[in-house]
């Protein structure tokens, strides 16, 4: 049965025009595949068992006829659709711009409350990054112990783990679980595996204390010893250890200390990074009055919230009309804003900027890719994840109908 659905699966489909590619897990956070789904017949066109670059690559060469490739803002389907679909106009996905974008929000303002999200990766040309990562760090540790303090106090009045969790927006099992410390807990870091250069700090650090410096001659040296990341993964560890060195040691200074929360003028409790990012790119008009309630409050106790909040208005205009000549003028007011997410944010945008233009001008987008995936979600996870790619494929493919 199995083999009379794969043959049905094989098609003779039209060559098609328009694609959009994504990758989806095979395994999250582990392995990864592609789909890869035509969006004029809103139909999946193959899936590969990979999202490497050549594969990506090798399947785009096959198919020459191809005028537009749609993806969201990884680099790995970027470089595949330059070697391997030249002739092709590349669509930066509108909803994963947004996405960026509110991340690179979320992070400014992990700065006046705790920290919830995971912050956008340096940018070596960015000026300030390391003291701007220092003042998140401190503001993530000082709320998380604020929080802690805050949750014993409410046990000593008598209140329950649950009625705690009611006051102040945690589940009830974290509330039960801090209560069992008498200081905060550090936060699990996953164990380390040879792909990852801090599997081999101890050696790294030996070489640095003896004067290498060179990226090149680590990588030698520890694949010598099983390492089996790449070069790139080392020089983003060697990044942060130049950029310490370069940092003079000194007291406390005001740059150092994190900004004041700003707080829900309804509760009192602070608005968390989360909340404030969501709330920065919402439109006016569809606020709710408490949200409103909420930005004016941001907007006051944050300039850097009321720069952000303009900037992002503007921004979605900017995406919703047809022209991406404003574009360039945007991106560069964002760079002299000083705020450094909101700088790197706008770099990425200036280095995938024909991509970004021709989302702004053309119709087409991926979330009929992210459709079919959660499509494919359903049913791999109906087979309990023991499909292979071929099976895979033949089920996501239209089946050729036969007299």
């Amino acid at each position: 049965m199995l083999r009379h659905l794969k043959q049905r699966a094989e098609i003779a489909a039209p060559p098609p025009k328009v694609i959009g590619i994504d990758d989806w897990s095979w395994r999250k956070s582990q392995t990864y595949g592609t789909i890869i789904v035509d969006l004029e017949r809103q139909a999946v066109i193959d899936i590969l068992a990979d999202r490497s670059v050549e594969s990506c690559a090798e399947w785009l060469r096959q198919h020459p006829e191809i005028e537009i490739v749609s993806r969201d803002r990884c680099g790995v389907y970027a470089k595949a659709a330059r070697q391997g679909a030249p002739q092709a106009l590349q669509v930066a996905d509108r909803f994963h711009i947004v996405q960026n974008l509110r991340q690179a929000i979320e992070e400014q303002m992990n700065m006046h409350g705790r920290a919830t999200g995971r912050a956008l990766l340096s940018d070596a040309d960015n000026i300030g990054t390391a003291s701007h990562l220092l003042r998140s760090r401190l503001a993530h540790r000082q709320s998380r112990e604020e929080i802690f303090q805050s949750i014993h106090a409410l046990r000593d009045q008598g209140l329950s783990c649950s009625e705690i969790g009611r006051r102040t927006g945690f589940p009830r099992r974290s509330v039960a679980k801090w209560l069992k410390f008498d200081t905060p807990p550090d936060r699990r870091r996953a164990a380390l595996k040879p792909t990852s250069p801090r599997y081999f700090e101890g050696i790294l650090a030996d070489l640095w204390k003896q004067g290498i410096r060179s990226g090149q001659e680590m990588l030698v040296e520890i694949q010598r010893h099983g390492y089996e990341g790449s070069l790139s993964h080392l020089q983003r560890l060697l990044a942060g250890w130049r950029r310490a060195e370069q940092i003079v040691p000194a007291g406390p200074t005001d740059t150092a200390r994190p900004l004041p929360p700003v707080r829900d003028p309804q509760t009192g409790h602070a608005i968390s990074p989360v909340v404030a990012a969501a709330l920065c790119i919402k439109p006016r008009r569809k606020l709710t009055a408490d949200q409103a309630q909420k930005v004016d409050a941001l907007k006051a106790g944050s300039p850097s919230f009321a720069t952000m909040r303009s900037l992002a208005m503007r921004f979605q205009g900017v995406l919703r009309g047809d022209q991406a000549a404003p574009l360039d003028a945007w991106i560069d007011i964002a760079i002299e804003t000083g705020i450094p997410p909101i700088m790197r944010f706008a770099r990425t945008l200036h280095r995938d900027i024909g991509a970004v233009r021709n989302a702004i001008e053309l119709p087409w987008s991926n979330g009929q890719a992210e459709g079919q995936i959660n499509r494919l979600k359903t049913l791999k996870r109906a087979m309990y994840g023991r499909a292979g790619p071929e099976l895979l494929r033949a089920r996501m493919l239209p089946l050729r109908h036969t007299d």
